[in-house]
């Protein structure tokens, strides 16, 4: 019954940050998923793959994790890297030069 944790990433959808900085308690499949032979649908009959449990931080995951005696890999969150434009880069194309030369 393995469990990972990982913090949550702003969808590319998303225009606000509610729920970015939460940490999510997620555990590992105990089994692999098959076909329905009827519908043809993929699933298991794992119900704990459904089970999401999220926290504020990641000191309260891992702290539920070790209290219940769940043994978790935790997968650090990556920085966004944001990228500072102005409207005024779209048309400056080289060096300025005066009229006159």
């Amino acid at each position: 019954m393995a469990a990972r944790i990982y913090q949550r990433v702003k969808s590319t959808m998303q225009s606000g940050k509610r729920r970015v900085g939460q940490w999510t308690l997620e555990f590992e499949p105990a089994e692999a998923k098959r076909a329905d032979p009827l519908t043809g649908w993929a699933g298991s009959g794992d119900t704990r793959e459904q089970v999401r449990i999220t926290f504020d931080s990641l000191e309260a995951a891992t702290g539920y994790a070790d209290h219940h005696g769940i043994p978790a890999t935790v997968i650090p969150g990556h920085e966004r890297k944001l990228q500072i434009q102005a409207y005024a880069d779209n048309f400056i194309v080289g060096p300025i030069t005066p009229a006159g030369d």
